[in-house]
């Protein structure tokens, strides 16, 4: 009989309040000095840094309809690696494709740094552009 890796435990709690819409219980599992770095070349790209700025890139993709399905997790001693389907359910065009996340723990048990890696970052790229557009200047730049 195997256990659970309990870093593995928090991240399918997270899961599970991402796919419920809670942004209080994502959060509680992340440091308050967190990085979490989306790939890409669109306007939600780029490394978020603090807890406000990861819920803001939660709330944009909550706004597309995004579901993510686990299929795997490996751990060891300060890792857990996840791979599961990210899709979108709204918007214009499609994203269905696989990702991995790097999750990171810090000594106190709290997500500190994600890595996401798209399995199609192309089409990630598309449909962000398609469905989010930037702020016209000189707003952008403020």
């Amino acid at each position: 009989m195997s256990t659970k890796d309990p870093k593995a435990e928090v991240i399918e709690r997270f899961f599970a309040a991402y796919a419920a819409g809670d942004v209080e219980a994502m959060s509680a599992v992340l440091a308050e000095d967190i990085a979490w770095t989306i790939p890409g070349r669109h306007p939600l790209s780029g490394t978020k840094h603090g807890i406000a700025e990861v819920r803001s890139f939660f709330d944009q993709l909550g706004k597309a309809g995004f579901q993510a399905e686990p299929v795997f997790f490996g751990t060891n001693d300060e890792y857990v690696v996840d791979v599961h389907r990210g899709y979108s359910t709204q918007g214009v065009g499609r994203v269905d494709t696989l990702w991995a996340l790097v999750w990171h723990f810090n000594a106190e048990g709290k997500i500190d740094r994600v890595i996401n890696l798209s399995g199609d970052q192309h089409q990630m790229d598309n449909f962000i552009w398609d469905n989010f557009t930037l702020a016209p200047l000189p707003d952008r730049l403020g």
